[in-house]
């Protein structure tokens, strides 16, 4: 705006002329829709501030920016969760949310899902996205049991290691067994820094492997 209205100025000091005139009228039409433009952005500013999360969206009143599982990463719309019955293939229930993350959102749906078919205990089986122990232990205290694999969070194997499930847990020799056939057993607990360390050791021949758990 102080641009145009420079050129207006310097305008001014110029000998009047057609070409002048048609210019000065350029100008002023784009201060106006200069200035309305700037007002309809200070309405929507004050529409922003006003609701509850700061947030508005012009396509659609209901969508949110989320984040999404990379870094720096977003997107705008809605993050809708549906329970499935397995034998039917049906939806129980479903429910629409702005939260871009499933770790908050096993027991809220597990739950519904519960409430919705009228029974006391619940199976429920969800992919790892959904992995947390407050959802998991919330759903045991509602009577559902969950089903779900714990997402693989180390590093281990891009260094070219063997992780945790590569190793099979033998429970009637209450072992374990490694890659290579040996069968790992416990001997001892380590506490460090809060946490605990189970090193599980050859039962036979020269230490080859140990599997901190």
């Amino acid at each position: 705006m102080a641009r145009y209205l420079a050129q207006l100025d310097t305008a001014d000091r110029q000998e009047p002329s057609e070409e002048l005139a048609a210019k000065t009228a350029r100008l002023k039409e784009k201060l106006v829709k200069l200035e309305s433009e700037m007002q309809r952005l200070a309405m929507m500013e004050r529409l922003m501030l006003a609701s509850p999360d700061q947030q508005i969206s012009l396509t659609d009143p209901d969508s949110r920016s989320m984040a999404t599982s990379g870094r720096g990463s977003g997107v705008v719309g809605y993050n809708v969760q549906v329970a499935v019955d397995t034998e039917h293939h049906l939806i129980v229930t479903h429910e629409v949310t702005n939260d871009g993350s499933d770790r908050a959102q096993l027991a809220n749906i597990a739950c519904q899902a519960k409430e919705v078919l009228g029974v006391d205990e619940l199976e429920a089986v969800a992919d790892r996205g959904y992995y947390s122990s407050e959802e998991i232990l919330a759903c045991d205290k509602a009577g559902i049991t969950v089903t779900l694999p714990k997402p693989i969070t180390s590093g281990i194997e891009a260094k070219g290691r063997f992780g945790k499930q590569d190793f099979v847990y033998l429970s009637d020799e209450d072992v374990y067994r490694c890659p290579a056939g040996e069968k790992l057993a416990y001997r001892y607990t380590n506490e460090e820094n809060g946490l605990y360390q189970v090193p599980l050791i050859r039962t036979r021949g020269p230490i080859g492997a140990i599997l901190w758990t």
